[in-house]
């Protein structure tokens, strides 16, 4: 008689979920920490984002601009900030996104009479052209996934939490741990230009291919 297959709770599924009913940093960064790495290959795809609510400064900001997510179109083609709603998302240059100064006055953003001016604001800040790269990195001593901003100084590093979801932390100059914005990405789809998989991505320590 062969024995009743019995599915087992994935502890990191349930662990995500208790973070994200209210975490400090600190819980944040050891959760981020005892995650396995995400390989690069498996961000391809369209994510639909929501910020970990940890104290920090910037949440409740991305809430209140209408924040969507990401999208990997492949390793030289990522749209780091998706904005607006299904069927109506846009893409925004990060270029122009005063990432210290939102963060400084957040509490303007976040205003219920000048949140529609922000959310309008954006609209000039379109594009439709990749802003982002997609690289496997080192960071808190393991290789993972990791979109790099073309235009700031910032890294977004992954940790897998299953197969469709990621723990994302932004690694900004100048932050230190464990003082990082958190947040988490939930596949929603494929990506619009699907590419190729490489065979092996290199890792990169600094500026250096290992």
């Amino acid at each position: 008689m062969v024995a009743p297959l019995i599915e087992v709770d994935n502890p990191r599924v349930s662990g995500l979920a208790a973070l994200e009913r209210g975490a400090s940093a600190e819980e944040a960064l050891a959760f981020f920490d005892s995650l396995p790495p995400m390989p690069a290959s498996m961000m391809i795809a369209a994510w639909r984002g929501s910020v970990l609510q940890t104290g920090h400064r910037l949440n409740g900001v991305m809430e209140a601009l209408g924040w969507h997510g990401k999208r990997f179109e492949g390793p030289e083609a990522v749209h780091p900030l998706v904005f607006g709603k299904p069927g109506a998302l846009f893409s925004v240059d990060p270029a122009y996104a005063p990432i210290r100064l939102v963060e400084r006055w957040a509490w303007i953003v976040k205003s219920p009479a000048l949140t529609p001016i922000a959310r309008g604001a954006l609209e000039f800040w379109r594009t439709d052209k990749p802003k982002g790269r997609l690289r496997t990195t080192e960071f808190r001593g393991v290789a993972t996934a990791t979109m790099i901003y073309d235009a700031l100084p910032i890294h977004d590093v992954f940790r897998k939490v299953d197969a469709d979801t990621a723990l994302g932390l932004m690694d900004r100059r100048g932050d230190k741990a464990p003082a990082y914005f958190f947040f988490v990405l939930r596949r929603d789809g494929p990506a619009t230009i699907p590419l190729p998989v490489k065979a092996k991505e290199p890792v990169y320590v600094g500026a250096q291919p290992v």
